[in-house]
């Protein structure tokens, strides 16, 4: 990344953090980097992992504060699968997650524009905020090797 978008970009981290509570930290910008490099929906082990290889010295319990901090302040998301260990997503837009029962991916599903909540039916008097849908099965490269 360029100095100065590397610098626009902790100008916009810093001031969500800010607006959130928190402060900027190389701890928070390495995390939330992480995140968004590779785009799998890490659980915190693979983030403390990849955020270890750049910054040796940065713990299991820093990553565990920068994680929840950067979900506070709506940068990321937690992405909970049945009994798996919870997952980290950087798309803030509505979607759903596709889980591959044979590799254990996780993928992001766009919902149609204007069509998402088309079949939700909500109790009357009830205002939703936020859903969360996932959906399983095997991915297209797990369904290629079966064949």
């Amino acid at each position: 990344m360029k100095l100065r978008s590397h610098a626009r970009a902790d100008a916009s981290l810093n001031e969500r953090l800010a607006t959130s509570g928190f402060r900027f930290t190389r701890q928070r910008r390495r995390v939330y980097d992480v995140i968004l490099q590779k785009r799998d929906h890490p659980t915190v082990e693979e983030v403390f992992l990849r955020a270890k290889q750049t910054m040796p010295d940065i713990s299991m319990a820093t990553v565990y504060n920068c994680l929840d901090a950067l979900v506070k302040c709506g940068l990321i998301r937690h992405v909970n699968l049945d009994r798996a260990a919870t997952r980290y997503c950087p798309n803030m837009k509505e979607h759903s997650h596709f889980y591959c029962d044979e590799c254990g991916g996780v993928y992001d599903v766009d919902f149609a524009a204007g069509n998402h909540r088309a079949g939700l039916k909500v109790p009357e008097g009830f205002q939703v905020k936020q859903f969360d849908v996932s959906i399983r099965g095997v991915c297209r490269d797990c369904a290629r090797r079966k064949k």
